[in-house]
């Protein structure tokens, strides 16, 4: 089995890395691949740390890489995983491991420490090389051996690990993998989804009626909406078919997608608050990256109608590629590390950050595949 992907996976990339015709709308947004993403190389030469905001980046790096082939972009993550040693936080004893926020080296077991995985398994499934793996599988499987269903008590961490679980079951062949992501997502589900809206909230913090917008609204942070969506799009992408709970994950998916795409602003962004514009106004890139993402990826692998999601998601890239593009390929309008939409807070076209480019870069990637076929 583990062959058997290898080489459908091989199969893929060098389908994906042949360049689309000269001047064709895919050929376009290949070139603002690059451009985008040359330009953050070039100015972040440091490998930096495996926490969650480098490592965000890392997963529409690795998205690039398998659709265009540019050997740069595979060095690149390449490099950051040898530098951090293919681990996250590096605590060594597992009675002392916390799931807890925290930004040092106990905290393994916080998502936060392991979206880093994602990337460790897809350059492990590129070459092939246990030790690239290895602390993946010691704190997933740790991780899973325990009692606790807990582990993703915020709305960002079904991104950063959702996606780890999928990724190394098609790695192993281990199917806990897949049982244990159904328990720790059901427990997140019940904890944060809206069931009227079909909206997360972005953890219990800020669940209604205890948190509320200026105006008294329920308060769904577009960033943490994203992540939810974009978690849900991965995650199908890699779930054998037949796997029992697939449509429990599809209901959701379309469920969210519906109600994301009714609160999209008329340039095409969505705000930070996504049911009370008026709360944080203004366009912001980051969630707007991500759900454009996952819904060219739901149109692209005939998961969503393309009549009727189409225009959002081209309304969504419009303003990525037009407004949030800046024109020496840095990516702005990105709302700084957060948890919530805040009121007064400016978000410029100078404001960037690493897991908005990857979010961009997500993006990015599904609208080239996307023109590829329309």
């Amino acid at each position: 089995m583990k062959l058997l992907n290898r080489f459908i996976f091989a199969g893929v990339l060098l389908a994906a890395a042949l360049p689309a015709p000269a001047g064709s709308k895919a050929d376009k947004v290949i070139k603002t691949i690059d451009k985008v993403n040359s330009h953050w190389q070039k100015t972040h030469t440091d490998p930096g740390t495996a926490f969650w905001h480098n490592a965000a980046y890392h997963t529409g790096n690795m998205e690039a890489w398998k659709l265009t082939g540019n050997k740069a972009y595979y060095d690149y993550s390449e490099k950051w995983a040898e530098h951090n040693k293919w681990m996250g936080a590096r605590g060594n004893d597992p009675s002392k491991w916390k799931y807890s926020y925290g930004e040092t080296d106990d905290y393994v077991l916080f998502g936060d420490w392991q979206v880093c995985f994602q990337t460790y398994a897809d350059l492990y499934t590129a070459k092939p090389d246990e030790a690239k793996i290895a602390r993946a599988r010691q704190v997933m499987e740790y991780e899973m051996s325990t009692k606790n269903n807990d582990y993703w008590w915020w709305a960002d961490g079904l991104y950063m690990v959702m996606p780890v679980m999928t990724k190394l079951y098609k790695i192993t062949g281990n199917t806990l993998y897949l049982d244990k992501l159904y328990e720790y997502w059901t427990y997140a589900d019940n904890l944060m989804y809206d069931a009227d809206s079909h909206l997360y909230y972005r953890d219990a913090k800020y669940i209604y009626p205890k948190h509320k917008t200026n105006s008294g609204k329920k308060d769904f942070w577009a960033r943490g909406n994203g992540w939810v969506l974009a978690a849900l799009a991965k995650v199908l992408q890699d779930l054998p078919e037949d796997n029992a709970h697939r449509q429990a994950y599809i209901n959701r998916y379309k469920a969210m997608a519906e109600a994301v795409a009714k609160c999209q602003q008329d340039g095409g962004y969505w705000t930070r608050s996504m049911l009370d514009a008026d709360f944080a106004p203004g366009c912001e890139t980051s969630g707007t990256a991500f759900f454009t993402y996952a819904l060219l990826w739901g149109i692209n692998n005939g998961m969503l109608d393309a009549k009727t999601y189409a225009p959002v998601a081209l309304k969504g890239w419009k303003y990525l590629s037009e407004v949030a593009l800046q024109a020496d390929g840095s990516v702005g309008y990105v709302q700084p590390i957060g948890e919530r939409a805040i009121p007064g807070q400016v978000v410029s076209a100078e404001s960037t950050a690493d897991f908005g480019v990857g979010a961009f870069l997500l993006a990015a990637c599904e609208m080239a595949r996307y023109c590829e076929s329309h």
